[in-house]
Formats: structure tokens, sequence, C-alpha cells
């Protein structure tokens, strides 16, 4: 394999990025699941507020072989945190250090950006990133359960509308 390098994502990487996420669906036995397209990514990752960053292993020849993908979040425990989305390896790249480079960069940038915490998710049944975490000394909760709505539910779900109405952004009455 030739010289990998490890450095933070740029626009230009998001196709391939994509791409990454896809094959990662496709490893979850979720391959239905990915509706963020690539115009989401562009605005989400490099608009007028960004919400995410990532960084890319890439090779001499300019391929991009795996990605980890963060945002900022915030623990009311703890305080600032980084979050850690995805770290995807190709499957041909498995097994390499890739994934630990990777991971190295996101606890770097925990530290540069005074994180008091890394969290991630992994599946109870994806073994070998299970090892991959307790080989490096993270701590696996078993206690917590993960909550979330689809889109879908977001928008059955019906919400106090008076409670609603007051999170809704004020409007701007034009001038007169």
């Amino acid at each position: 394999m030739s010289t990998i390098t490890i450095r933070r994502g740029t626009e230009a990487d998001l196709p391939r990025v994509h791409a990454l996420i896809v094959e990662l669906a496709i490893y979850e036995r979720a391959p239905d699941e990915v509706t963020n397209t690539l115009a989401d990514m562009q605005r989400d990752g490099f608009g007028p507020e960004p919400i995410f960053g990532f960084f890319v292993a890439e090779t001499t020849e300019q391929d991009i072989l795996g990605i980890a993908l963060f945002y900022t979040a915030y623990s009311t425990w703890k305080g600032r945190m980084l979050y850690l989305e995805d770290l995807v390896v190709t499957a041909a790249a498995r097994g390499t250090g890739l994934g630990r480079k990777l991971f190295d960069a996101v606890v770097a940038e925990a530290r540069r950006t005074n994180a008091c915490r890394l969290k991630w998710q992994v599946l109870d049944w994806n073994e070998p990133a299970i090892g991959f975490y307790k080989r490096i000394g993270a701590n696996l909760d078993p206690e917590w359960l993960n909550g979330n709505m689809t889109a879908g539910q977001l928008q059955a779900y019906v919400c106090d509308a008076a409670v609603e109405a007051a999170v809704a952004p004020p409007q701007h009455t034009p001038p007169h």
C-alpha cells in the first residue's frame, strides 16, 4: 500500500465521503437508510453555519480510503464534547491501521477544542469495531439505550401548539 496521509477533509472530498457513508450503510445492513445527499453535506459542512468536520485517510495517489466524521456536542454534566458520527475504512483497507490513525485525528481534535469527552456508538454485532475500541482502552457502556425519531416520526409527532410557537423564529416585518 502507498503512503497514507491523514488530513482535514475539504469540500472537494465530499463525493468520496458520501460514497464511503453508503458503503458503511451496506456493511451495517441498512443500505436504504442513507437519505443524506451530497448537496446536504455541502450545505451542512461548508455552508454559512458548518455543523460537522471530518478527516480523511488518503493515499499518495489521492484515493480516500477512510473517513472520520465528527461534530461538537454538549454534555450538561461535562460541557463541550466531540461526537464521532462515523469512522469508516473501506473494506480493502481494513486491518491496516487506518482506523487507528483516523481515531487519533479525532482525539487530537477533541484535545485541540478542549472537549471534555469523546463519544460514539458501535453496533452490538460489529465485533471488529468492538475489538478495536476495547484494544484502545475505550469504555463501551451497556447501560444506555439510544433514542431517536425518524423524519416521519418528527412530522407526525403532535407538539403543544404554544410550545411550538414559542420556538419559532421571530417574524421580521418589512420596513415601511
